[in-house]
């Protein structure tokens, strides 16, 4: 057997397991790194390395854009190859994107165990791809790294053995604590509004980009706040298909390009709101006590509902506009973090010194 793997092929992934990887540096602990290249732009991967001091990938397998199977199935036809002759004692993964699940079923296939960081996420919506890919990692891993008491209930309640579970944080909150003294505070905090929208039921289907612009002029009406919206390839692109980019650029919408970790972190900390349908920014919008108005009926993330940070309205525009005018009218910005300490990375590498991986 050969050393610890830790997969990764996402902007989100590289954030999350850095304080692991780091944790791995630190102790000079032998370990290869391998990028899917889910994520292959400057913007939304080599950047990230960069900003937060990481090493290169070891491998990088070349996935790029595809559908969820040629993805899925790419990753394991490479890792098959790349671990022909040698495979690692233990497979880490994150999260639930078509990486994690590529890597988890390469190393379930193969008799390799998983150590799957940010078990336990629920959505209850079988119609999102990261409901599948995160329930079936859970299922074929024999260490699962919960971030709260809710996702190891969610676990316990599927059968998972209570051994396999250990709820350490989430590493996100690492990420913050390390970074987030890094960037600016600035005094006008309240000018603007940031938007980031990139899912799949938003932005796939033209009836529901019509319905995220009902909301965009809802921000305009109720408020003078300029609007910033980094755009995700993937929406630039079906704004494109269906010819609305004219109508967001009529709404004095700010369309950036996608920005670094730092950056970014920059711009969620010093929102007035955040309006958004990724899973990761309720998390950290909820630590860095910023109001987030989320574009989903479900969310995995139901911590931040309980705390009081995050409010759930799908694209209906009354209920935003309801929940929007109320939080400009609220200075409140204080209230429990539900995501750990902030040294998640930490814990999860003493477990799995003390379990005898390394």
């Amino acid at each position: 057997m050969s050393k610890v793997a830790i997969i990764l092929g996402t902007r989100p992934e590289i954030i999350k397991l850095a304080s692991l990887i780091n944790e791995f540096k630190k102790n000079n602990t032998d370990f290869t790194l391998i990028h899917s290249n889910q994520h292959y732009s400057k913007n939304m991967d080599s950047l990230f390395f960069e900003e937060l001091n990481l090493p290169l990938p070891d491998h990088n397998l070349g996935v790029g854009s595809a559908s969820h199977a040629e993805q899925t199935s790419k990753i394991l036809s490479s890792l098959d190859d790349l671990f022909s002759k040698n495979r690692p004692s233990l497979i880490i993964v994150h999260g639930d994107t078509n990486t994690t699940l590529g890597g988890a079923l390469y190393a379930s296939k193969v008799g390799v165990p998983i150590a799957h960081v940010e078990a336990g996420l629920r959505s209850y919506d079988r119609g999102m791809p990261e409901e599948i890919n995160r329930v079936i990692t859970d299922h074929v891993s024999k260490l699962l790294f919960a971030p709260t008491q809710e996702t190891s209930l969610n676990l316990l309640k599927e059968g998972v053995n209570k051994s396999k579970i250990h709820v350490v944080g989430n590493t996100i909150a690492d990420a913050i604590r390390i970074n987030s003294k890094k960037v600016g505070h600035w005094k006008n905090k309240s000018d603007y509004v940031l938007v980031t929208v990139h899912r799949p039921a938003n932005v796939d289907i033209k009836e529901n980009i019509f319905g995220l612009l009902e909301i965009l002029k809802s921000i305009r009406d109720l408020c003078n706040h300029k609007i910033i919206f980094p755009i995700h390839p993937r929406t630039l692109s079906k704004l494109k298909h269906f010819n609305l980019l004219n109508d967001f650029n009529s709404l004095d919408v700010d369309l950036i390009d996608p920005v670094g970790y730092f950056r970014f972190l920059e711009l969620q900390k010093n929102a007035k709101c955040i309006v958004t349908d990724s899973g990761g920014i309720q998390e950290e919008a909820c630590i860095l006590g910023v109001p987030c108005i989320t574009l989903r009926e479900n969310t995995e993330r139901p911590e931040t509902i309980s705390v009081g940070s995050n409010y759930l309205v799908g694209l209906n525009n009354s209920k935003f506009r309801e929940i929007f005018e109320r939080l400009l009218n609220s200075d409140k910005k204080y209230w429990a973090n539900p995501f750990g300490d902030g040294y998640s990375g930490r814990s999860i590498f003493n477990i799995l010194e003390k379990e005898g991986y390394f």
